[in-house]
């Protein structure tokens, strides 16, 4: 079955997620920032999505940005760096995170070749919106899909379920693109053609549904979705 859609997870797989700490760091007068921001910028992605599962799991919702917000405190706690103006600075980077440098050709690409484009995910509606303006990639995107529609977090069904809904075609005519591991295997097993971008060489999740490509970055997406 041909892929008419293809869907994109937006943190980490469109998004740098790193991009805000690393920036931080190399402004003037963040020294304590500059030795620690690796590590700053691996826990404030991984409390993100923690407490994303929890909320979902105890069904006490609370959109990406409150989320987002909750895993910066954490990681600042941890990194001994809880200074108000730095918070301040990091969300501020957050709101306008860089595409990966890919990214602007590769949705072109698509477009080219008749497709449509979509991201799907997990970020507020006012998230999305300010990354995607930043990156300058509305133009190349049909849609913006938010889990705030269906008020519960990837990997509920729910929330590929949108996809499927807005665009009136079977899961099988629809590649999801992911970076995580987790999310890959989620939406394989709703049906999805899956391509998961492992950009850092991590094993495959030990989860329901498996990708159908595993690939260490989005070049080769237009190859694969016309293929």
């Amino acid at each position: 079955m041909p892929i008419k859609v293809c869907v994109f997870d937006a943190y980490g797989t469109l998004f740098d997620v790193a991009a805000a700490a690393r920036i931080a760091a190399a402004e003037p007068g963040r020294q304590s920032l500059a030795k620690a921001w690796p590590r700053l910028a691996e826990d404030w992605r991984r409390k993100q999505l923690e407490y994303s599962w929890l909320r979902a799991v105890m069904g006490t919702h609370a959109d990406f940005w409150q989320v987002t917000q909750d895993g910066l405190d954490w990681a600042l706690d941890a990194s001994g760096l809880a200074d108000p103006a730095l918070r301040d600075r990091l969300l501020a980077l957050y709101r306008e995170l860089q595409a990966y440098p890919e990214v602007p050709a590769m949705l072109a690409a698509l477009k080219r070749a008749g497709l449509e484009t979509a991201i799907l995910s997990n970020g507020s509606p006012e998230m999305l919106e300010g990354a995607v303006r930043s990156a300058g990639i509305g133009a190349v995107l049909d849609d913006v899909l938010s889990v705030e529609s269906v008020g519960v977090f990837k990997p509920a069904a729910p929330v590929y379920r949108l996809v499927t809904d807005r665009f009136a075609c079977p899961a099988a005519e629809v590649l999801f693109v992911s970076s995580n591991g987790w999310d890959a295997a989620a939406g394989a097993a709703y049906g999805f053609r899956v391509a998961w971008v492992n950009r850092s060489g991590l094993p495959l999740d030990r989860l329901p549904g498996r990708p159908h490509h595993i690939l260490s970055d989005l070049t080769t997406i237009p190859d694969i979705a016309t293929s």
